[in-house]
């Protein structure tokens, strides 16, 4: 079965349309197209984690992985670019390149998030760098790139962090005012404990007014009743105005 990075513009329900009576429900689900085969990548293990952006009207931008054989959630980062609302795409431009080198170093990538900033002509990448000795990408660095030309050609930065342990991202980044200047949010989490008992599992909130210097915002507390490993949170506008949501992904602890 070919492995196929699909771009769903709509909400999968998973309903048979066959089974479904006149007036039953049957999704959202109106078209699907194909970005990107693993066909398509010679040598790749698999792609995996896309993430969609509009640069302009009918100008989409899709940023995905594509694995490398023996890591588990490592590889390079893409960008297909459409300008047909999504019916047409591509061929991708790196993002991120596992083959390039930085002296001795050499880095694999994962988990892309897009962002345009509101009124600013920039779609910034962040994803994860970690070094190719590992396994998997549970050790990883925040990284960041931006495109000033709609996702077809990229240019990496190196940030300033003051948040300096590992981390894993999943979800994109949320823009708020505060005293009347923009601040953007961005969950993370950290799983140190795969492969040492006395690591730590913590979701926590980075925060920048600038997209290139980062710093620790908090900490998500447990929950009264017990630790739980929270990860891979997706901030949200909440139901009040000036309220944020927070929803996670749990599971134990140990």
């Amino acid at each position: 079965m070919k492995q196929l990075l699909t771009l769903l513009l709509g909400i999968a329900v998973f309903q048979s349309a066959a089974f479904a009576g006149p007036d039953e429900y049957t999704g959202d689900v109106k078209d699907v197209r194909v970005v990107r085969s693993r066909e398509q990548h010679p040598g790749a293990s698999l792609l995996w984690e896309p993430y969609i952006a509009q640069w302009k009207p009918k100008h989409l931008v899709v940023a995905y992985g594509a694995g490398i054989p023996g890591k588990t959630d490592m590889g390079d980062i893409y960008a297909s670019v459409s300008t047909n609302d999504g019916d047409t795409w591509s061929e991708p431009a790196f993002i991120f390149d596992h083959n390039q080198r930085f002296g001795s170093l050499q880095f694999g990538y994962a988990n892309p998030v897009l962002f345009k900033p509101p009124g600013q002509d920039v779609l910034w990448c962040f994803a994860m760098r970690c070094s190719m000795n590992y396994q998997h990408s549970e050790d990883s660095q925040l990284v960041g790139a931006f495109s000033a030309d709609g996702g077809r050609s990229w240019t990496p930065v190196e940030l300033a962090m003051h948040y300096t342990g590992p981390l894993i991202i999943v979800a994109g980044i949320q823009q708020i005012m505060e005293n009347g200047q923009p601040r953007y949010l961005l969950p993370a989490h950290r799983n140190t404990r795969r492969n040492d008992p006395l690591g730590s599992r913590d979701q926590f909130m980075l925060s920048s007014t600038s997209l290139l210097e980062w710093r620790l915002a908090g900490h998500i507390p447990q929950p009264e009743s017990g630790p739980v490993f929270l990860h891979e949170g997706n901030l949200a506008p909440g139901d009040a105005p000036g309220e944020l949501k927070l929803v996670m992904r749990t599971a134990t602890a140990g």
